[in-house]
């Protein structure tokens, strides 16, 4: 059971882990500035249109009961949201990044996602959906592999 305890915390960590930014560059300047700016609401609304964004798949939208309206109020507020980012809370910052590296917008946006994502990896139901598909793998085939290098 000690085995798949870790592998799940293994899973969780990867899904949620999170790069150290140092406010170094133009560019981990503007991603920290991007990232101080949001509200745990914010990053949780984030997380909502991260999902619903997901659910267009072909693949995925039959899991997806999100109505068309719902889908557009999500991308209204995170319109809103990506605006005052940019232009309110950190302008200067976009500014200096985006002379600095034509990536830094992207990068930053990775990031803000990033942060989205761990605000509801914090949540304690969601961590255990994370990890229940750890009690269906094979810890003994697992540990027979590692344990042969």
């Amino acid at each position: 059971m000690k085995k798949l305890t870790q592998v799940a915390l293994l899973t969780v960590g990867l899904i949620s882990s999170m790069p150290v930014l140092a406010a170094s560059s133009p560019t981990n300047a503007f991603s920290t500035c991007m990232v101080d700016s949001l509200t745990g609401k914010e990053r949780k609304d984030l997380a909502k249109w991260i999902f619903l964004s997901m659910t267009a798949h072909p693949d995925i939208k039959p899991f997806s009961s999100a109505t068309p309206a719902e889908i557009k109020s999500s991308d209204q507020s995170i319109g809103k949201l990506i605006t005052r980012l940019l232009t309110v809370d950190c302008p200067t910052q976009l500014i200096a990044a985006n002379k600095a590296n034509p990536r830094a917008v992207q990068n930053a946006f990775k990031l803000v996602g990033q942060v989205a994502m761990q605000e509801l990896m914090t949540n304690e139901a969601t961590m255990k959906a994370l990890t229940n598909y750890a009690k269906y793998t094979d810890q003994a085939k697992i540990n027979k592999l590692l344990s042969q290098h």
